[in-house]
């Protein structure tokens, strides 16, 4: 389980990037983190593993706080950030140096993800493409079998091929046990994956639930006269609202649609997951 309490950070003594981050993330769930561009994501996800510290509040992984730098935690938790710089040796020599930090590590299924995503193990790594090298980084990634994988843009850089396979071996990772947190853009990417939507803004956090809970509580699609809109948006389609799901109807998430009610009625939306 990952914990923040009341979490602030700031670049500059002017401008904070993180205010007041309340939230608990499950096992069990692969968690999007959703915000506007500099809203501060892939600093709280630096900040869950320890590379940056909080300027104020708490932040515990498994109990654990991540400035401690307990191995006990680390080898539960993995970062993929979306850029990153890996040694000039085959994907097989960096597993064989770093895997024993990772006590599941599995050498079989590192091969089979790479065999699945197109990606030669045996080839050094800064021979490859930066799609190639991020579709190799993904299979060492799984292959380490943490409980807590954190991703950002994971994505960016893939073709479309790559993209459906890397869902169907994403959705296949995660069990009761285990969590993938994914701060991204590209959410037509991963909205099928995921099951729980964590919006950030300037304030903290508008939203943290899991989309079964959303869709009980909120409808989307077309804007009708008898709806209780608590948004809407003019696209090509037409009007688009999110209404309160009085009547509690099936509705499929649309979350873009969710995001943007977020940011135009942050105060509505929280106060209905308050309840």
């Amino acid at each position: 389980m990952i914990k923040t309490e009341s979490l602030n950070f700031g670049y500059t003594s002017r401008r904070n990037v993180l205010n007041n981050i309340s939230l608990t993330l499950g096992e069990g769930h692969i968690h999007g983190l959703l915000g506007s561009n500099g809203i501060g994501k892939t600093t709280l996800l630096k900040i869950i593993c320890g590379i940056m510290r909080p300027d104020s509040g708490s932040v515990y992984v498994d109990g654990i706080n991540p400035m401690l730098r307990k191995p006990q935690m680390f080898r539960e938790l993995m970062i993929i950030p979306e850029e990153f710089d890996l040694p000039n040796v085959s994907l097989e020599r960096y597993a064989k140096i770093t895997s024993p930090l990772y006590p599941r590590f599995d050498i079989g299924a590192m091969r089979h993800y790479c065999e699945v995503l197109n990606v030669d193990p045996r080839e050094r790594l800064h021979s490859i493409s930066m799609g190639q090298r991020k579709k190799a980084y993904i299979a060492f990634a799984l292959a380490c079998n943490v409980r807590m994988l954190l991703m950002d843009e994971p994505t960016n850089g893939l073709d479309i091929p790559s993209k459906s396979i890397f869902r169907r071996l994403l959705a296949g990772y995660v069990d009761d046990t285990r969590m993938v947190v994914i701060s991204t853009h590209q959410v037509a990417d991963v909205e099928s994956l995921l099951d729980n939507i964590v919006i950030l803004d300037g304030k903290g956090v508008v939203l943290n639930a899991t989309t079964t809970d959303i869709c009980r509580r909120l409808k989307f699609g077309k804007a009708e006269a008898s709806d209780s809109a608590i948004y809407t948006e003019r696209t090509i389609a037409g009007d688009m609202a999110v209404s309160l799901n009085d009547m509690e109807e099936d509705s499929q998430l649309n979350i873009e649609l969710l995001f943007n009610a977020s940011m135009a009625k942050r105060d509505a939306i929280c106060e209905i997951f308050k309840k």
